[in-house]
This record gives structure tokens, sequence and C-alpha cells, in this order.
């Protein structure tokens, strides 16, 4: 679907996948019910985008809003965790099979050079075509910027 949304025209898609909050259970869940839904649509997303030529001006993104804890709870799950995450991106002139980033040996924390949502959304707006610096003003002049404090696009991601 998300495909056929794309090839005709339509500039955003938001597919949400719920049920990704594992408190308890948290392996089973994932290997059995998450995970292989995931891995099959994206490999199959990803696939027809390449097949139709259509993959280096599409963006795709997988996140949520934050990561999981490193350590696994008494049920058997991961909790919330906001001081480190990862997502998928590819497309867009995304290199593929790009590492970006490193966290330190408990997945605690980034060991290496962090990135925020704010660079997120930098690198979006690049790959959009929309200058991250860009500041709009309200009725009131007040300055809004596109990209809140300094997110910077992440360049290790084009190779």
């Amino acid at each position: 679907m998300a495909r056929r949304l794309v090839e005709a025209g339509m500039r955003s898609v938001l597919i949400d996948h719920t049920n990704w909050d594992t408190h308890y259970n948290n392996f089973h869940v994932l290997k059995n019910d998450l995970l292989p839904h995931l891995d099959s649509a994206m490999s199959t997303l990803f696939r027809d985008l390449h097949d139709r030529g259509m993959l280096e001006s599409t963006l795709v993104l997988v996140t949520g809003e934050f990561g999981r804890t490193p350590r696994v709870n008494k049920d058997a799950g991961r909790d919330h965790w906001g001081p480190s995450s990862a997502i998928a991106i590819g497309g867009g002139g995304i290199q593929g099979g790009a590492v970006v980033g490193a966290s330190n040996e408990r997945a605690e924390k980034p060991a290496t050079d962090p990135h925020g949502p704010e660079d997120l959304a930098a690198t979006i707006y690049h790959v959009l075509g929309i200058d991250p610096k860009t500041t709009f003003h309200t009725p009131e002049v007040r300055p809004m910027p596109i990209v809140p404090g300094e997110g910077r696009v992440i360049r290790e991601l084009f190779g």
C-alpha cells in the first residue's frame, strides 16, 4: 500500500505498527510476532521501490520515540529508555549498509558522536531539498526554525 501511495504521487506516508511496548516477554514477542512482520514489510517495500526505480527518490524511516532499556526487567521485558536508541533509514540517497554511531559496551548511551532528533529532522529536510536552517516567522514576527537547536545533517549517511 505504501509503495502504491508513493507511486501515485503521495509526498509522505506514515505506517503505524503498534504493540512495540514490550515491557514483558520481550524476546518472544519480537521473535514470533513483531520482527517477522517488520522484516517482511520492509523487504517488500525496498524491493518494490528499487524495482520501479523509486528508491533513490523515496526516503524510508523506521523509528520509535525512544529506545529500550539495556537490561531485561523481572518480566523478561525491556522498559522505556531515553539515553540511547536506534533507527533504520534508507533510500533517498542514503548509503546502503551504513552504520552510524555506536553505544557503549552496555548499550546504555552513545559511545561516539551522538545524534539527536534535531539531527534526524535536519537530515530529512536535507533529503527533501529543504535547507534545515530555514526559519519561518509567525504573524507576530517571531522566528520559528524548522529544526530546533543545533540540528545538523548526518553526513555519514550519504557516503
